[in-house]
């Protein structure tokens, strides 16, 4: 079913009406995959889509397939009344918003393996994470057609895996990724921040300044990566709201291996926890 919103924007469930949809829209159609509870960050790929395209669609969908924890995937947060009225207001024209079993029907057991990229970093920690974005991400390609598709650097490794998947597939779809977007005090912007007491929240910017501490010793010539995971955990590990570290990176953008001296392209990337919280946070050294 098809929901008329103001700027003409629809709201569709089903596959088979989406699908007609992208075919019949102008090209070219930009994507923008969601799981909804929107922030800045969204609303600024929403507006690099709408920049960059003459259609803008974007996808609300809670993939279950990507949570290891059932409890984790119940506390995820959810407005859709709220992300409709941000997405009109940014002048989206088609949000697909399907239930479980539009995207999983019965019997459906058909995966994306993304090889060893989904083993690393949040691989390690969140077995079959990345098979469930893979293959979520491979259905909305698959049904939309889009032309581009927009993704968050927030979610560093995620960025790699899906354009390695668009690459390797030859799906014909430009993932372009777009800067993260932070707090005024350094937090990357996430759905889940909200879940954050407010002595966590204040404890919180500790994550990108772990990073940051990291890309100064780098802009001032240091090229060792145990040197640069070192003085990032210890600005994590000096913060006792941080309950625990499941890693600190230094990896080559391209293979996602950990690097001992920095030559091109490298992520640090963080992920820790705050009570019921996990926060990630990259930062590129280019």
């Amino acid at each position: 079913m098809t929901q008329m919103i103001e700027n003409s924007m629809r709201v569709i469930s089903t596959n088979r009406e989406m699908a007609q949809a992208c075919r019949d829209a102008e090209k070219p159609v930009g994507l923008v995959p969601t799981m909804g509870a929107l922030h800045a960050g969204h609303l600024s790929l929403v507006d690099q889509a709408r920049a960059d395209n003459l259609t803008v669609a974007v996808s609300i969908f809670v993939n279950p397939t990507q949570f290891g924890d059932s409890k984790d995937l119940d506390r995820y947060p959810r407005d859709l009344e709220g992300d409709l009225e941000m997405l009109r207001r940014h002048g989206v024209d088609l949000v697909y918003a399907p239930t479980v079993d539009q995207v999983y029907p019965e019997g459906f057991d058909t995966w994306v393996d993304v090889g060893p990229l989904a083993g690393k970093l949040e691989g390690l920690h969140r077995p079959g994470h990345f098979r469930g974005v893979a293959t979520v991400v491979s259905k909305l390609f698959n049904l939309m057609q889009p032309n581009r598709a927009y993704f968050g650097q927030k979610d560093g490794q995620q960025t790699v895996v899906i354009q390695k998947l668009a690459r390797d597939l030859d799906m014909g779809v430009g993932v372009v990724v777009m800067p993260t977007i932070r707090e005024a005090d350094g937090l990357a912007m996430s759905s889940r921040n909200v879940q954050l007491s407010p002595e966590q929240r204040q404890a919180a910017p500790v994550v990108h300044d772990a990073l940051f501490q990291a890309y100064m010793l780098w802009s001032g010539g240091e090229r060792d990566g145990n040197a640069l995971l070192s003085a990032a955990t210890e600005v994590l590990q000096a913060e006792p709201r941080v309950d625990s570290i499941d890693y600190v990176s230094v990896a080559s953008m391209t293979t996602l291996d950990e690097v001992e001296h920095v030559d091109g392209r490298a992520m640090v990337s963080v992920a820790v926890h705050m009570g019921p919280v996990r926060l990630i946070d990259n930062i590129v050294l280019e």
